[in-house]
C-alpha cells in the first residue's frame, strides 16, 4: 500500500502539494495527471526518498522493491543485453559470487549459487532481456552492439527495457512512451497490462492511459484527486463535476457550439470508411472533453492559407532515400506515386524504420528525390513541425522575436494574442527560449508553424513533451483546420480524431491503408508471427544436412498468389457496394435539402411535391439500409476468407 497523509511539498517558491491526501492499494495501476510543472515528478521523487515532505507523511508497505526509469546512461560502452541484464542488480551479484567460486574451487559454494541463479530464473533471463528489446523495437543484430552507437532516444528506450526488466513490486514509469513509434507503444501497453505489481505511470497518452490504468491521480490545484476507472471515466466524472461548479456557463455553451459546427462540417465527409466512422465518433465527444479542459490555458487556431492548388503536390514513380557522397544510394521506399489534394487529411502508419520520416522529408523537398518527379502545386504552402525543429530555435530569443522575425510588420498585440493562446501569456512571451522545458518549446515550434499558413501541414510525433491539455488543444485546431494534413504520431486518439484515411509505409511501399488503428494492430501482429515463422524456418533450414531437400520457394510465392486471387472478387463486391453507397448518400442528401424548404410545407399548391419527395427520401434511405448490410456482408466475408488464408 502507498499512503500519502497531509503532505505539503513546496519546490523553490512553488507550492506543489499542501495537505494532500492519497492512498493507493497493491495491484493498482494508476495513471498520474495534470498540467506540466504540477508536481508530477516531484511524486515519484517522495516515493523513491529522494525529497522529504514539508509536511505530513509518507506510508509505503515494507519490502516493495521499486523499478524506476533513470534518466541517464552511464555505461555506454556495454552492450544493449548487458545493460539491461545489470538491471537485475541481485541476479548480477550471485553470477559475480559464482565466478569467484569456481575460480576459488570452491565446489559446495559452487552448487549452492547454481541454485539461487535458478531460483532467481536467471538462466532464462537472457532470453526475456532479448525479448524486451525486441518488443521495443531493436533488432537480434542490435543486441550485442555498444549503446553509444545509439542516439538518445534509442537510449532511452534501453533505459526502458532495463527498468521493465528489474524485478519489482512498484514500477515508477514517466513518459515511458515519449521516445517510442506506435509499433512499440503497442507492445508495451501489452507488458505493463499483464504486470503483476503496483503501477504508477505518468503520461500525456490519453489511449496509452485508457489500456493499461484502472485509477487516475489528478493533480489538482495543489490537492491529489483519486477517480476509479480510466481516463476516459475520469474525464467524464471531472466534466460532470466542473459542469455543476462552473460559473463561466456562457463560455461553455460557445465553446460546446465551436465543437459541434466541427462535427457539422466533417458528417458529410464521414459516412463510409470505419476510420472516419471513428473520427465522427471522437467529434461528437469532443463536447464533453472541452468541459474537461474548460480550464485549458491552450486555446488556438490553425488557419489556413487563402489560396491552394488542385493538386496539392504529386510525386510521380518516385524513388525515395539517401544517396552518400561516393554516390552510393540506400533506397527506402520505391516506384511512390501519391497525389495529394485539399482537404485531405492522412495518419501515416508502419512499422519503425520503414520510411515515414523519409516519405515526409521527399514530400516538402527536404530530401531531394533518388529518382522520378516531385511537382508542387503553384500555391502550396509547407507547413512542417518535427522534433529535431526544437534544437533549431534561436535558444538566446524570445517567443515575440521568434515570431517578430517571421513578420516584421506585424502589431505588438497582435503577436501577444497569438502567442498567449499557445501558452505564453503576458510577460512570458519575452522568456528566454534557453531556459523552456521540451514542452514548452514544442508549443513554440508549433506556434511558428501555425503562424506561417501553411495549405499542407505535416506533422511527424507533434504530440512528443505536450501535456494532456495541449495535445486537446492541438486536437480541437487540427478539426478546424482547412488545409491538408498529414500526421505520423503514436498518439491514436489525436489520429482517431484528426484523420479520414490511413496510408501505411511499409516493405519498400506506400499504399492506403484499408482499416482503422485496431485493423493496424491485427495486421503488425500478424506480420510479426509471420517474421516468427520465417525465422523459424531459416533456422531449421541451417540445420537440415547438406544435400536434404530445402523448401520450394517458388511453390509458396505462387500459393501466396493464389490466396490473393480468391480475395480479389470480396474485395471488388465490397468495393462496388461502397461507391453504390457513396451515390445514394449523394442522392439522399439532395434530397434532404429539398425538404429543408419552408415553403415545401405551407405552399399548398406544392402538394403533391412534398408527397413525392418524402416519397423519395424514404426509398433512398431503405436503399441505403439495405447497402449497409450488403456492405458489412461483404466486409465480415473477406475478413472471414482472410482469417482462413492467415491460418
Amino acid at each position: 500500500m502507498i499512503a500519502l497523509r497531509q503532505v505539503s511539498l513546496q519546490r523553490g517558491t512553488q507550492a506543489l502539494l499542501e495537505g494532500a491526501d492519497l492512498t493507493l492499494h497493491a495491484g493498482h495501476k494508476a495513471g498520474i495527471v495534470g498540467p506540466n510543472g504540477a508536481g508530477k515528478s516531484s511524486l515519484f521523487k517522495l516515493l523513491l526518498g529522494e525529497l522529504a515532505p514539508d509536511r505530513g507523511e509518507v506510508e509505503m508497505s515494507g519490502g516493495q522493491r521499486i523499478a524506476h526509469m533513470a534518466q541517464e546512461v552511464e555505461a555506454l560502452d556495454r552492450s544493449l543485453l548487458d545493460h539491461v541484464l545489470d538491471g537485475h542488480a541481485e541476479l548480477r551479484r550471485a553470477e559475480a559470487a559464482l565466478e569467484a567460486a569456481r575460480e576459488a574451487g570452491d565446489d559446495h559454494r559452487e552448487a549452492e549459487l547454481h541454485g539461487v541463479i535458478e531460483a532467481l530464473d536467471g538462466y532464462s533471463a537472457p532470453a526475456r532481456a532479448a525479448q524486451l528489446l525486441v518488443g521495443l523495437g531493436f533488432s537480434q543484430a542490435d543486441l550485442d552492439r555498444p549503446l553509444a552507437s545509439f542516439s538518445g532516444g534509442w537510449r532511452m528506450r534501453v533505459n526502458l527495457a532495463r527498468t521493465l526488466f528489474m524485478p519489482s513490486d512498484l514500477l515508477l514509469l514517466d513518459e515511458p512512451t515519449n521516445h517510442l513509434d506506435l509499433d512499440a507503444l503497442l507492445w508495451l501497453e501489452q507488458w505493463l497490462t499483464r504486470y503483476p505489481g503496483t503501477l504508477l505511470l505518468i503520461s500525456h497518452d490519453r489511449d496509452f492511459l485508457d489500456a493499461v490504468c484502472d485509477c487516475i491521480v489528478h493533480f489538482d490545484r495543489r490537492s491529489l484527486v483519486l477517480y476509479r476507472g480510466n481516463y476516459t471515466t475520469f474525464e467524464r466524472t471531472r466534466a460532470e463535476k466542473l459542469a455543476l461548479q462552473q460559473a463561466e456557463a456562457a463560455k461553455q455553451q460557445a465553446r460546446r457550439e465551436e465543437i459541434e459546427r466541427f462535427v457539422a462540417r466533417f458528417r458529410a465527409k464521414a459516412t463510409k470508411a470505419r476510420a472516419a466512422q471513428s473520427r465522427l465518433k471522437m467529434l461528437e465527444r469532443m463536447g464533453d472533453i472541452a468541459v474537461a479542459h474548460a480550464d485549458s490555458p491552450f486555446h488556438f487556431t490553425l488557419p489556413a492559407a487563402e489560396k491552394t492548388s488542385h493538386p496539392l503536390l504529386v510525386l510521380d514513380e518516385a524513388r525515395l532515400g539517401y544517396r552518400d557522397e561516393a554516390g552510393h544510394e540506400s533506397v527506402q521506399l520505391d516506384n511512390v506515386r501519391l497525389t495529394l489534394l485539399p482537404g485531405q487529411r492522412i495518419g501515416l502508419l508502419g512499422p519503425n524504420g520503414a520510411g515515414k520520416s523519409t516519405l515526409i522529408k521527399s514530400l516538402i523537398g527536404e530530401l531531394p528525390l533518388l529518382a522520378g518527379k516531385r511537382v508542387a502545386g503553384e500555391h502550396l504552402k509547407v507547413g512542417y513541425f518535427a522534433q529535431h525543429q526544437l534544437e533549431g530555435l534561436d535558444l538566446a530569443s524570445t517567443p515575440f522575436m521568434h515570431v517578430q522575425r517571421l513578420s516584421p510588420t506585424a502589431s505588438d498585440q497582435e503577436i501577444r494574442n497569438f502567442l498567449g493562446g499557445f501558452g505564453f501569456p503576458g510577460n512570458d512571451v519575452f522568456g528566454e527560449v534557453g531556459r523552456f522545458s521540451g514542452g514548452e518549446k514544442a508549443r513554440l515550434a508549433l506556434a511558428l508553424v501555425a503562424w506561417q499558413k501553411p495549405n499542407l501541414l505535416l506533422l511527424d510525433e507533434p504530440t512528443n513533451h505536450l501535456d494532456l491539455e495541449m495535445r486537446e488543444a492541438l486536437t480541437e485546431a487540427l478539426a478546424g483546420f482547412e488545409g491538408t494534413v498529414i500526421i505520423v504520431s503514436h498518439d491514436r486518439h489525436l489520429l482517431r480524431a484528426s484523420v479520414d484515411e490511413f496510408w501505411r509505409v511499409a516493405d519498400h511501399r506506400v499504399e492506403p491503408f484499408d482499416g482503422d488503428l485496431e485493423d493496424y494492430r491485427l495486421w503488425l501482429k500478424a506480420r510479426l508471427e509471420g517474421e516468427r515463422r520465417e525465422a523459424r524456418g531459416d533456422k531449421e533450414e541451417r540445420q537440415v544436412e547438406e544435400g536434404a531437400p530445402k523448401e520450394d520457394r517458388k511453390a509458396s510465392r505462387r500459393a501466396a498468389a493464389e490466396q490473393r486471387e480468391k480475395l480479389r472478387p470480396l474485395k471488388k463486391q465490397r468495393d462496388r457496394v461502397e461507391q453504390t453507397m457513396d451515390k445514394v448518400q449523394s442522392q439522399l442528401a439532395e434530397v434532404e435539402a429539398l425538404l429543408g424548404d419552408a415553403e415545401l410545407y405551407t405552399d399548398s399548391a406544392r402538394k403533391e411535391e412534398l408527397t413525392t419527395t418524402l416519397a423519395r427520401q424514404g426509398e433512398l434511405k431503405s436503399r441505403l439500409d439495405d447497402l449497409e448490410a450488403e456492405w458489412l456482408s461483404a466486409e465480415e466475408a473477406l475478413e472471414a476468407m482472410q482469417a482462413e488464408l492467415g491460418g
